[in-house]
């Protein structure tokens, strides 16, 4: 399976880094993964809905952990790319508030 696109949208918050969107062979697209800042650095989180018993599930996730960290080298080299045109002065690598339908729950410390 081959990564063809990453898009990745930055945010300005304490935790939340970005919001990443990849798709596979140009032709299934998983929105909605995020890059978080967490004490240890910087982690790659799959898409998620909220349970009924208020835990949190991922909805898409690699299954083997050589995919996994493939994905995650490839996403976060995209990311510091963007980091890059970011410092260039580049502001449309950053979401607003209504970009691309994301609905984020408030971050707890």
């Amino acid at each position: 399976m081959e990564i063809t696109e990453i898009s990745i949208k930055l945010r300005n918050e304490k935790k939340l880094k970005a919001f990443v969107n990849v798709t596979f062979d140009n032709m299934f697209a998983v929105k909605g993964l995020k890059i978080i800042q967490s004490k240890t650095g910087l982690i790659l989180c799959m898409p998620s809905r909220r349970a009924e018993d208020g835990s949190q599930r991922d909805v898409a996730h690699p299954i083997s952990k050589d995919f996994r960290s493939r994905l995650e080298k490839e996403v976060f080299s995209e990311y510091e790319h963007v980091l890059t045109r970011a410092e260039r002065g580049d502001h449309s690598v950053y979401a607003d508030i209504d970009d691309d339908n994301y609905v984020m729950e408030e971050e707890k410390d």
